[in-house]
């Protein structure tokens, strides 16, 4: 059944609480739209609405990690990374504190509320900061999984969640490690590498592709910092070619990372899908299809590379 990642929220935080860890959560007046405002209906002094006030949130949160608790925060990704960019740099990083950043609504997939409201630089924005991780869940179960990674391993983390439903990829229960990537179609031709919304669409342009007698592989990167180094190199050197797709900004995201660490490590062609601008008002898919990252798209892009 498709669930948005943003559900995973609320409902990740109070089994955490049930099991025993000491969570709180800090949220700037989106309670409603987070998820967090579930979390705080059955733990009422485990979350604090500060109001839209999302710097205070970060001071908020990291004030409550100095008492010894991991805090969770909330917000719309827009707002909460940048507006509170400098408090998340100098406080939570440079403190390394055990706050985690979660906010949600990511993306062109956000829809109606426009560009104002589609965060298209915000793994850029957080994967630059010294010491934090960044995790992009591409369903619910890997959300759940996300959340839960990061309220178990100490230090600053940035989870990304989005708004609208996703097709299941992962069995209820499933785990990961900090630099996890995952190859969720094995292949030979060309391997698409796709983070969040972006890896249900990779997988269904290469179901297209494949009758088409072109074999691609998908990995789903969810960790964009750090990198599952051994398996983005071992699914590249064996493709010989790799296309990123990612529903954000072609600069300093995914596919930059992934860019960089070819570079360095795997002589591969790698070509970028992304947002190069910012979006606009529609529905997800006629966004995703409009800005090219839906599965035609990608099987479009394919076909392109790999006539080249």
């Amino acid at each position: 059944m498709a669930k948005a990642t943003r559900a995973a929220f609320g409902e990740t935080l109070i089994k955490l609480v049930e099991e025993g860890r000491d969570i709180m959560a800090v949220d700037a007046d989106l309670c409603g739209s987070t998820t967090t405002g579930a979390f705080g209906k059955a733990y009422p002094d485990r979350l604090v609405d500060v109001g839209i006030a999302e710097q205070n949130m970060i001071g908020v949160a990291s004030g409550l990690a100095l008492t010894g608790r991991t805090v969770f925060t909330g917000s719309f990704a827009v707002f909460g990374t940048g507006r509170c960019w400098e408090q998340i740099r100098n406080t939570v990083c440079d403190s390394g504190l055990d706050v985690k950043i979660c906010p949600t609504h990511a993306g062109i997939t956000v829809g109606p509320d426009g560009a104002t409201h589609q965060a298209l630089e915000d793994i850029a924005l957080m994967r630059v900061l010294p010491g934090i991780r960044v995790l992009v869940p591409a369903d619910y179960a890997s959300a759940c999984a996300a959340i839960r990674l990061a309220a178990t391993t100490p230090g600053p983390f940035y989870v990304r969640l989005g708004r609208e439903p996703l097709p299941e990829i992962y069995d209820d229960g499933f785990t990961c490690d900090v630099a996890f990537a995952n190859v969720v179609r094995a292949g030979t031709d060309i391997a698409i590498m796709a983070c969040g919304v972006e890896v249900a669409h990779a997988l269904k342009a290469a179901e297209e592709l494949a009758r088409e007698g072109i074999d691609a592989e998908v990995v789903d990167v969810m960790s964009v910092k750090p990198l599952d180094e051994e398996t983005i190199v071992a699914s590249a050197s064996k493709c010989g070619r790799v296309l990123t797709v990612e529903e954000h900004s072609v600069y300093g995201g995914m596919g930059s990372a992934v860019a960089e660490l070819l570079g360095e490590r795997c002589s591969v062609p790698v070509m970028r899908m992304g947002m190069t601008g910012f979006g606009q008002s529609g529905t997800a898919a006629e966004l995703l299809a409009y800005y090219g990252l839906d599965a035609p798209a990608i099987a479009r892009r394919v076909r392109e590379v790999l006539a080249k």
